[in-house]
């Protein structure tokens, strides 16, 4: 690559960020690691009427949790800044103007309603309605009416907006990364508005400007900016700027039926499609963070949301996928979201992580139960029982039998407790009562010893074993858990189980 590669995330902040954004700012972050580039994130803000409150700080906050932060944005190497678009838009006008100077643009006074009028002149004559040369010139624009009458009405105050001029009968051959050549009609375009009389510019010309200025190499963006591509590059040509390289996404699309992940669809379906939680004065929408998930579990598995490096592998480091990613390996089609799947990254990643940082995660939920054991016994327990959990939210309902003796007993396991087993339980309580060391691998010797020794069969022991302890046939090694509550505790549970059984 010739230049430097620079790419951008640029969000508007009209909500929480949604995780197909969340993917688009990966795959950009990806790309800028891999090439020795730079990753920027810019705020699009120029809508003021769909800003929201908080929005901004939420994207912040959430690419600061997954861990790909922009190398440049708002107060942090503002190279070409501003990063916010509303803090710039005294660098559109001029832009604009210099379209109009090119005969690139115009200027526009058509009202709402003779727009409407058009439009139902049209359709009644089985038409569509496409605002570009078909009518253009018989429009109230100012490609029909004088320099003079066109300076004098805007001198006025009368509203007005400029609108690109389309080029006519050009077939457009665009390339795209992913897509690979694209063609466009530009008689099928509209002339799209650029700006505004209230001094502000659309997203079309600001996110062109902004991407000139700030030295853009590539667009890397969702699918659903394709139809925008033609508009884009005939800017830049106007302009005689260099188009950057664009390549667009494939939608994420929901687990059952068809269509784009929506932001409804994530609390509607039982899984969050936000990095974080959101919460407004209507309620509130779960995120990722708040749900247990570790991020680099959500960046593995949005990296593989539209893309492979052509390997069966799945597990990828932050570092492994900025080695291996590739824009050519980006799929076309829509990338299924599931939620399974997810929830099985997550659990890889939990599987993975220190003993005793599971251990500090999981304390703060046994402190709300009123639990207050040794960090060495917690660290025990937690690695019994990772391996068959998703989320640390998980441990109290796998493991509580650890910390609190079961007052109930599941029936069908029940059916396991014979009329001989209540003398075969007192039996291996004199058993256990006479073990001095008092760990897991020698009581298991002992006991089965015993067993051998008297011809007593294994089902008639060791599930009737568990069912005292843990009020179930579930929980990890019997052995360890008889270790971790230990010698005195083990006894008591037998024997408050051969009484109420």
């Amino acid at each position: 690559m010739s230049k430097q590669v620079r790419v951008r995330f640029a969000p508007s902040p009209t909500g929480p960020l949604h995780i197909g954004g969340v993917r688009t700012a990966l795959f950009n972050y990806l790309f800028a690691k891999k090439n020795n580039g730079v990753f920027f994130l810019r705020i699009e803000d120029t809508d003021q009427n769909r800003f929201v409150a908080g929005a901004e700080q939420y994207i912040m906050e959430a690419l600061e949790w997954l861990g790909i932060t922009p190398d440049e944005t708002i107060g942090k190497n503002e190279k070409f800044g501003p990063y916010r678009q509303s803090e710039r838009r005294d660098l559109y006008q001029k832009y604009a103007i210099a379209l109009i100077n090119s005969g690139n643009a115009y200027y526009a006074f058509d009202t709402a309603e003779a727009l409407d009028a058009a439009r139902k002149d049209e359709e009644n004559q089985g038409k569509t309605f496409i605002y570009n040369h078909h009518n253009r010139e018989k429009l109230d624009t100012s490609l029909v009416i004088s320099i003079d009458e066109t300076n004098r009405r805007i001198a006025n105050g009368e509203h007005y907006v400029i609108r690109f001029k389309t080029p006519v009968d050009e077939i457009l051959h665009l390339y795209d990364i992913i897509r690979g050549e694209v063609k466009f009609d530009t008689n099928l375009l509209d002339d799209k508005v650029l700006f505004k009389s209230d001094g502000m510019p659309t997203y079309h010309l600001a996110n062109i400007v902004d991407d000139h200025l700030m030295e853009t190499s590539h667009v890397i963006r969702g699918e659903e900016w394709l139809p925008s591509m033609p508009l884009h590059v005939l800017l830049y040509k106007a302009f005689q700027w260099e188009a950057p390289q664009f390549a667009h996404l494939p939608l994420i699309m929901k687990p059952v039926g068809n269509g784009k992940l929506s932001k409804r669809d994530g609390d509607k379906m039982g899984f969050p499609v936000f990095p974080l939680d959101w919460k407004t004065a209507d309620g509130s929408s779960s995120g990722y963070r708040e749900k247990g998930f570790f991020p680099e579990a959500v960046i593995n598995f949005l990296a593989l949301l539209g893309w492979n490096d052509g390997t069966e592998k799945e597990l990828f480091s932050l570092e492994e996928l900025v080695a291996s990613f590739d824009l050519t390996r980006v799929h076309k089609a829509g990338a299924k979201f599931d939620p399974e799947k997810n929830k099985w990254f997550n659990h890889q990643y939990l599987i993975k992580q220190q003993d005793s940082d599971l251990a500090k995660a999981f304390t703060p939920i046994l402190a709300e139960k009123g639990i207050a054991i040794s960090e060495e016994k917690i660290i025990k327990i937690v690695s019994l029982i990772k391996e068959r959990a998703h989320f640390v939210s998980e441990f109290w309902e796998m493991c509580n039998f650890f910390f609190i003796a079961p007052t109930t007993y599941d029936e069908k396991a029940i059916k396991n407790w014979k009329t001989e087993t209540p003398k075969l339980m007192q039996e291996l309580i004199n058993v256990l009562e006479e073990i001095t060391d008092f760990t897991s691998v020698n009581i298991e010797t002992i006991v089965k010893d015993w067993m051998v020794k008297n011809e007593i069969g294994i089902g008639k022991i060791m599930q009737p074993f568990r069912l005292c302890l843990v009020g179930a046939l579930k929980g990890p090694h019997l052995f360890d858990i008889v270790e971790v509550i230990g010698q005195e505790e083990t006894i008591l549970r037998i024997r408050k189980a051969i009484d109420m059984l």
